[in-house]
């Protein structure tokens, strides 16, 4: 079996293998086969995933009981660059946004906006 395993902070967290061979072990586990993945032809744009909710940044982070200076350090910015982030005064670039995103769990941190 071809897999590729992905990891986050050494840990396993995905794997990836051939879809004939993931069809095969969908039917040896006696589950409802899969519809087949979209072709080129049948993809139609996604809609950019929605990371409004990075707007209430300062209570996403203090949700998870993070300290400013901690989440800075983590997404590789500054604390008093975070802290204009959370106050409006400045707009992070896309890299930062997936960074934050990812840090804090949001949805859509794939985003390429």
């Amino acid at each position: 079996m071809d897999i590729q395993i992905i990891s986050r902070n050494g840990e396993p967290e995905y794997a990836v293998l051939p879809w004939d061979q993931y069809q095969a072990l969908v039917k040896a586990a006696g589950l409802q086969q899969p519809t087949p993945a979209p072709t080129s032809s049948t993809l139609q744009a996604a809609p950019a995933q929605d990371l409004r909710p990075l707007a209430d940044l300062r209570g996403l982070r203090e949700a998870k009981g993070l300290a400013i200076e901690a989440l800075a350090r983590t997404v590789g910015i500054s604390p008093s660059y975070l802290g204009l982030i959370e106050s409006g005064e400045r707009q992070p670039d896309a890299a930062i946004r997936r960074s934050l995103a990812w840090e804090l769990g949001v949805a859509g941190w794939r985003d390429e906006s």
